[in-house]
């Protein structure tokens, strides 16, 4: 009886092209050093119509060594892009404004106060041969530690005469003195749209980061 040997192709997949909507791994960069995520931008509808927004985006935050190397100092590397925006059909016409950016570090406890107290004394020392005397000086240091609090560091006010003023920070160091305690740090945005009679403020908060 003769044995039969069946064979059939192999089918070869045929290379696809790629999905233009999909990135690879390889093209993905990794995020900055530092790298925090923004908060929600602040929003408002004035009573004559405009919409207002302030917002951040590309934030990063380093603690670094104080140039100082005081223990009670912090320290930090900021960057971040901040956009403000006037929009809307307003019944009064708007005149510009200001967009203020900055920082808040929040200290869990400040060292304000540091007390030396010294006394001197003299001590007669006799000896049948020799004698002396003695001026013993005694020091003590009180430290008062405060409660916590926050300092507001304003890197730039920004006056605008268009809808859409922008600040970008990139590599500026910001620090706070007479910190011993754990510090907390966040961004700050303040857009002003004004009008020729009234003035209109929406604020931006990033998000706080323990450092």
């Amino acid at each position: 009886m003769a044995a039969g040997l069946l064979w059939a192709p192999i089918p070869v997949a045929s290379a696809q092209p790629a999905d233009p909507d999909v990135q690879s791994v390889a093209d993905v960069a990794p995020p900055p050093a530092g790298a925090v995520p923004s908060g929600p931008p602040g929003t408002v509808v004035t009573p004559d119509g405009w919409e207002l927004s302030v917002s951040a985006r590309d934030e990063t935050q380093v603690a670094v060594a104080p140039l100082t190397t005081a223990l009670s100092s912090r320290e930090y590397l900021v960057a971040a892009t901040f956009e403000g925006s006037v929009s809307g059909d307003g019944s009064t016409p708007t005149t510009g404004g200001t967009l203020e950016v900055g920082y808040q570090i929040g200290c869990g406890i400040t060292l304000n106060v540091v007390k030396l107290n010294g006394s001197a004394g003299i001590t007669a020392r006799l000896h049948p041969l020799t004698s002396s005397v003695d001026f013993p000086v005694t020091a003590q240091i009180e430290v008062f530690p405060q409660p916590g609090e926050v300092t507001t560091v304003q890197l730039t006010q920004k006056s605008f005469e268009g809808t859409r003023p922008r600040v970008t920070v990139k590599d500026v160091r910001i620090k706070i003195d007479g910190c011993v305690g754990q510090s907390f740090l966040r961004s700050y945005a303040v857009l002003t749209s004004s009008t020729d009679s009234a003035d209109d403020i929406v604020a931006y908060y990033g998000v706080t980061k323990a450092v």
